[in-house]
């Protein structure tokens, strides 16, 4: 019998599967804080989840409103600082995986959580802002991006980069002398996308059950590019959405 789930559904659960267990994570709130829970709950259970706040080895039973969440501290192994979450632990490249969304992504991975339209100073929408965002992009050896695909967030070019992808291309990341590897993959609602070898463009590589080639090009920004692999990604098991869940009915 096939199970039915949403597409949000798939993302959460393709996101969390990225995750391996005993990897340390630095974890933003929303969607990325979602994958993770459900990661550690499900097939990574020593998955070690760090929150910008300072808690390290947060075990929430809940998905927390905001990094100042009090079952983050309250079910941590540590709290720290925050200069040292970021001075010690981050910038030094300690931590596997940094788990970011944001505003808008374009073709190199760059984010922006910055401003839409206009100029910093006069924008059409000002955003949130950076948070420890930029660091995490820098620093972390690997970055997972989740977010929700449409023309509107996936761009051709960012309007401000608030945290840097692979920049202009190949070789950019290199050039300033950033210590992490950028974006590995790009996990959304209708697919998942990796930056090519050799341009670091980010290209399509796995469907989603239900979605096509088409719709992926149509919410994209740019000129959409396709692996010669594709594949299509093996839709939730029983126990991930029941798991995922369970987790949304604690918000």
């Amino acid at each position: 019998m096939s199970l039915e789930f949403t597409s949000d559904e798939m993302m959460t659960v393709g996101a969390a599967r990225s995750l391996e267990d005993g990897a340390k994570c630095f974890v933003g709130i929303g969607l990325p804080s979602t994958a993770a829970n459900l990661a550690r709950r499900t097939h990574a259970p020593n998955l070690v989840l760090i929150y910008e706040s300072g808690t390290l080895g947060a075990k929430p039973d809940r998905l927390p409103l905001s990094i100042g969440d009090g079952v983050l501290a309250d079910t941590a192994d540590s709290v720290i600082s925050v200069p040292e979450i970021f001075n010690y632990w981050l910038q030094p490249g300690r931590i596997d995986i940094g788990f970011l969304g944001g505003a808008q992504v374009d073709k190199f991975g760059n984010i922006n959580t910055t401003v839409i339209g206009g100029d910093y100073r006069n924008p059409k929408v000002r955003l949130p802002g950076a948070g420890g965002a930029p660091e995490i992009a820098a620093s972390c050896r690997e970055v997972l991006i989740v977010m929700r695909m449409s023309p509107r967030s996936f761009v051709d070019t960012v309007d401000f980069t608030t945290s840097l992808g692979y920049g202009t291309g190949q070789g950019h990341r290199e050039e300033l002398g950033l210590r992490g590897k950028g974006p590995v993959k790009v996990i959304t609602d209708l697919g998942v996308l990796r930056p090519d070898p050799d341009t670091c463009e980010l290209t399509l590589t796995e469907l989603s059950p239900g979605s096509t080639v088409e719709q992926a090009r149509e919410a994209a920004g740019w000129e959409l590019k396709v692996t010669d692999e594709l594949t299509t990604q093996d839709p939730p098991s029983e126990k991930e959405l029941e798991v995922l869940r369970a987790l949304k009915a604690t918000v």
